[in-house]
């Protein structure tokens, strides 16, 4: 939970490391359309996905903290209406394996923006089935950190989180006729899905389907991997897809922190804060 030691922080989410954080923290986290916030100085993990973004107690200011980050000119924001919202809620692989709490808190959201007359919508969105399949092993992720980092880790491995270093080395099984399928994948991707989520304000979903969990459940590096795919898998959605999307946190004040996730549409980053601030005033009155 957020104790004030900071009004926000820095961080790349080239599949969710702003979001997910944020969202097991019980704070706004927000990922920029990539091409919209200059990535100079950042160390590189993935050339095709990393995204610079704030994580900040509300959503108001990760919007500041976001326009700084991309050079924009600072304006107020006005929060869309709920009244007639269209949020969508794709019925593939967000929604699996949810542990109760986070199930919880994320019908409770739904329940209120429904009552404050957002208009709920289950969509079937079925090609994101397919996401595990093409990111079996690693993705971009592991093929271009492997790219950067294989000299370092052959001089200097043992300096790294071994099971860091572990699924960078993933990079090693890819070929080159992998890596442009995987281009020409998500392309095919980003294409189909436009179409999909055009008639929509918003796609929704939690943000990751498990509340933190303790160090020392994770501390087996077959667990780590498994949990870590597991928080993953949500948020690398919309980084595969070259969109923006937002969490805000929709759990009860003493709860364990649950994040609800928002994805907008490719450089609709403006627009998607501005529903960011409606739903959060929605579900998550004291932090707004």
């Amino acid at each position: 939970m957020t104790d004030g030691m900071a009004a926000a922080a820095l961080g790349t989410d080239t599949a969710g490391s702003v979001r997910i954080p944020a969202a097991l923290c019980g704070l706004a986290g927000f990922k920029p359309t990539a091409r919209r916030v200059p990535n100079d100085g950042i160390y590189p993990l993935s050339r095709t996905l990393d995204s610079v973004g704030p994580l900040a107690p509300t959503v108001a200011c990760c919007a500041l903290v976001d326009a700084v980050f991309a050079g924009e000119t600072l304006s107020e924001l006005t929060p869309r209406p709920l009244w007639g919202l269209r949020l969508a809620v794709p019925q593939y692989l967000v929604l699996d394996d949810m542990d109760d709490t986070v199930a919880a808190a994320f019908q409770g959201a739904l329940s209120k923006l429904s009552d404050a007359g957002a208009q709920i919508m289950e969509i079937k969105f079925a090609e994101l089935a397919r996401m595990p399949v093409i990111n079996r092993i690693g993705g971009f992720s592991t093929a271009e950190a492997y790219a950067h980092h294989r000299e370092t880790l052959d001089r200097a491995g043992n300096q790294y989180d071994q099971n860091v270093a572990a699924r960078i080395r993933m990079g090693d099984r890819w070929t080159t006729a992998d890596y442009l399928d995987l281009i020409d994948i998500r392309a095919e991707m980003i294409a189909t899905a436009n179409r999909i989520t055009a008639p929509y304000d918003a796609i929704i979903m939690p943000t990751v389907p498990v509340v933190a969990r303790p160090i020392d459940e994770v501390s087996d590096p077959d667990v780590w991997l498994d949990t870590t795919k597991l928080l993953l898998r949500n948020t690398l959605v919309a980084n595969f897809l070259d969109r923006c999307a937002l969490t805000v946190p929709c759990h009860d004040q003493g709860g364990a922190p649950v994040g609800l996730a928002m994805m907008g549409e490719t450089m609709g980053d403006r627009r998607l804060l501005e529903i960011g601030l409606a739903v959060e005033a929605c579900i998550s009155p004291a932090l707004a």
